[in-house]
């Protein structure tokens, strides 16, 4: 059996996935077997999947689920002891699976190991943004304010916590978001979290992601916070609101971020985090959205985008990272 299965959802996924799959054959740890789920795609991927000789590759297909029931079913087909989970346009360092085994290994009592994340742009360029958190141990406290975990191929999960707290939530399979801080959360409560604090994990940003459609967002964030929150103890109350206010500044940035480019929303949306916990005014994250909010309103759509241009090419010389 191999020591891990790398779970791999692929939705019309072509433009990315020879790329992903090829860094996932580079890895330095080779004891793994890939399982891509052919998530209903109309592309050619089950034309191109076969000419792949490597016996660790295999193909699972299925009418259309979602990224829910893609990852469920492959948990299902997989046989490793260790679960990792890879978006068919995301990038991992070389050494990312060889260096989550051996704290898996190391730390029985340990559920899931995550890293930090370095932002790629659609088309594989750095950006220059780094997302580091430092939760460790009892995580849940932190994990229900944001998703420390970051994106869907960050986690090494020991097998063990699914038969524990069972699969990905169908619920979540129709907004494709949000369904694996569901899972991370449901993990939380049970299992103590290891980090590497490294950026192994490259997260490709892309305009038609449904990570950019904020209104599936709202919705979405909304079934996760009242159902993490449901058997919490009254004594949580407060982190519920402070959930909701921060879940609040995403919608607000997914609204500047839309097609529409929607700065009212954005501004509704602040309002309303600052309604569900006013103290998040002297956050970090109220500074920043306020910067953006503005920068557009001053100077418009178009000088806004080359605003960003620049502060992402002096961001990337300030951080630097070697791929």
């Amino acid at each position: 059996m191999p020591k891990v299965s790398v779970v791999i959802p692929a939705y019309n996924a072509m433009s990315y996935l020879p790329e992903t799959m090829a860094n996932l054959l580079s890895q330095t740890f080779n004891d793994f077997e890939a399982i891509v789920v052919n998530d209903g795609s109309s592309d050619e991927i089950e034309q191109w999947m076969s000419q792949i000789t490597d016996p660790r590759i295999k193909l699972i297909s299925q009418e259309n689920k979602g990224l829910a029931g893609a990852r469920n079913m492959g948990i299902a087909y997989a046989q490793g002891e260790y679960l990792a989970f890879l978006d068919a346009d995301d990038l991992w360092e070389p050494t990312k699976l060889e260096k989550q085994v051996r704290i898996l290994d190391e730390n029985s009592e340990v559920g899931l190991v995550y890293t930090w994340v370095a932002y790629i742009t659609e088309q594989g360029e750095y950006t220059g943004r780094v997302v580091k958190y430092y939760a460790e141990g009892d995580v849940w406290q932190e994990l229900t304010q944001k998703n420390i975990v970051e994106c869907g191929s960050v986690a090494m999960v020991r097998r063990s916590c699914f038969e524990t707290v069972g699969l990905f939530d169908w619920n979540l399979s129709s907004f494709n978001v949000n369904e694996d801080w569901d899972m991370w959360l449901r993990i939380a409560v049970r299992y103590p979290f290891k980090l590497l604090k490294e950026p192994l994990v490259y997260y490709r940003q892309r305009s038609s992601s449904a990570s950019k459609n904020w209104k599936a967002i709202e919705q979405s964030f909304r079934i996760v916070i009242e159902k993490t929150f449901d058997s919490a103890p009254p004594e949580f109350l407060n982190l519920k609101q402070r959930s909701y206010g921060l879940a609040n500044f995403c919608f607000a940035w997914k609204a500047l971020q839309s097609g529409d480019k929607d700065v009212k929303k954005a501004i509704h949306f602040r309002q309303q985090a600052l309604a569900y916990y006013p103290r998040l005014r002297f956050s970090k994250e109220y500074i920043r959205l306020s910067v953006a909010i503005t920068l557009m309103q001053w100077f418009g759509l178009e000088s806004y985008e080359k605003f960003l241009a620049m502060f992402h090419t002096w961001r990337r010389r300030l951080v630097p990272i070697r791929r």
